[in-house]
């Protein structure tokens, strides 16, 4: 895709609740939608594609395969053994693949994208952890242990500058795995199909109507439940979608609402205007991980990277006021805007 001009949910605007069927132009063999429905990740997964083979079972092997190399929940799972230092740990495809990936994004956007910044997350209580009390101490011991510039892969082994250091993937492996799945559609053949997981989409072609793909951007509410009201609608073609927000993911500390983004710069949560992140990519592993760089940077940081990108586009939700709120996009989302 060129340009051409929460953690928030996403309403599969096209999708069906059933297998739609329709005949080609040329009187072939009627082609079905298949539209499969399930739990992966501890969310929810849609995938709608046009095929003469239902594919659900075959995609969700891939995908525990595929949550066995990345998922740190997974005690034993790939990732859960290098961050437990496990010395006969190598690592897959694709664990290199979000590695390289990751680092790449970390990169360009100054450090706002970083895995190791693991240990904050969970102080905060947005991970394994129910959260401990945050003082300036704990928040400056465990940054010592943040910066993707003291972890590598050698030789498929990952090497640390401190064996306390940990990765999590999370802000890249969904989308990531939004990307193999869509991967493993197109080696069966399939040229249409949209593929949701947690909110994060890849579309290429066109649904059962013949039409390319729409996707809603959820209005940032916190009592705007997913798939609720809509902000927007974006029209895909060929390319991947992800939005990363705030206003449902958010602990009250000490009376006060703590965001769920943690700036891996300064330890704290990130604090500016911006309620919500949409990139638009070429793929979902990228949307996923500038989605989620972008709540750390706020809005004019965010701009300024994507508009450098010729590749990608941004749709950015701020808060004015306590009861307003504004959009600033790339000077190319507009087109991929339906109605626009």
């Amino acid at each position: 895709m060129m340009k051409r001009g929460a953690i928030a949910c996403m309403l599969l605007v096209a999708a069906a609740a059933v297998a739609l069927v329709w005949r080609d132009c040329s009187g072939g063999k009627p082609a079905a939608y298949h539209y499969d429905e399930g739990l992966v990740f501890h969310t929810v997964y849609h995938f709608t594609y046009e095929s003469s083979e239902n594919y659900q079972s075959q995609i969700e092997e891939e995908l525990q395969r595929f949550n066995a190399s990345l998922s740190p929940f997974e005690p034993y799972s790939l990732i859960s053994r290098f961050n437990s230092n496990d010395s006969t740990a190598r690592a897959d495809d694709w664990f290199t693949a979000v590695f390289t990936r990751a680092k790449e994004v970390w990169q360009d956007t100054e450090g706002a994208f970083d895995p190791t910044v693991s240990p904050l997350i969970n102080a905060w209580g947005f991970g394994f952890k129910s959260g401990i009390p945050v003082t300036p101490a704990v928040v400056d011991s465990l940054w010592q242990l943040v910066g993707m510039e003291r972890v590598s892969l050698v030789d498929g082994r990952l090497l640390k500058d401190d064996t306390r250091m940990t990765l999590d993937f999370s802000a890249i492996a969904k989308g990531f795995a939004v990307d193999v799945v869509a991967s493993f559609l197109r080696a069966q053949g399939v040229e249409n199909y949209l593929v949701e997981i947690g909110g994060e989409v890849a579309a290429r072609g066109r649904n059962a109507h013949g039409e390319l793909w729409r996707v809603g951007i959820d209005t940032p509410d916190e009592n705007n439940v997913a798939g609720g009201e809509i902000q927007e609608v974006v029209v895909l073609d060929d390319a991947a979608l992800a939005t990363s927000g705030n206003y449902r993911n958010f602990r009250i500390v000490d009376g006060k609402r703590v965001a769920h983004t943690i700036d891996p710069t300064t330890g704290y949560p990130a604090v500016h205007s911006l309620l919500s992140a949409t990139v638009l990519a070429p793929d979902c592993m990228t949307a996923d991980a500038y989605a989620t760089a972008f709540m750390v940077l706020g809005v004019e940081k965010s701009l300024e990277i994507a508009e450098r990108h010729d590749d990608m586009e941004a749709y950015l939700i701020y808060a004015v006021d306590s009861a307003e709120s504004a959009v600033a996009m790339t000077s190319g989302m507009e087109e991929y805007l339906f109605g626009e």
